[in-house]
């Protein structure tokens, strides 16, 4: 549990970070090391082949908020966005997927879960783009 303080009062929270397979164990050791907290697929949740849309989802519902970290660009379409969870389409190259998620997860916009559930994100060097519930329009925010 982390503690953060929001609009004059403390409020404590959990995130439920989740990578999928095809975030390699490189990046995974990043994370560690930046202390960001996460859950694999295949290995520490779900199993491991599971079929990115088919099986993910259902895995993503059964979950409390989650924020699912992906490379895969199917991912980043305005029909998954849903009020329970995060969709983060990682469009950087491998080597860097471990530092945009921890400056993802540190950004103004993304901080809590509370920030990031209901959106449909894609992480690039030059910013972050997003589909969001209730707004129809596709936003920008810089780094």
């Amino acid at each position: 549990w982390r503690l953060f303080k929001g609009k004059g009062r403390e409020t404590a929270t959990r995130s439920l970070n989740i990578l999928d397979e095809n975030i390699d164990s490189v990046a995974r050791e990043r994370l560690r090391w930046l202390k960001v907290s996460f859950r694999h697929i295949g290995s520490d949740i779900g199993h491991s082949g599971m079929k990115d849309l088919n099986d993910v989802i259902p895995l993503l519902h059964s979950l409390k908020h989650p924020t699912f970290f992906t490379r895969d660009e199917d991912f980043y379409t305005r029909i998954l966005v849903h009020r329970e969870y995060c969709l983060v389409h990682l469009d950087v190259p491998p080597g860097e997927s471990a530092e945009y998620i921890s400056r993802f997860l540190r950004h103004r916009n993304f901080r809590t879960k509370v920030d990031r559930i209901g959106k449909v994100v894609r992480v690039r060097r030059s910013g972050v783009s997003y589909f969001e519930q209730h707004n129809s329009r596709r936003r920008h925010v810089r780094w």
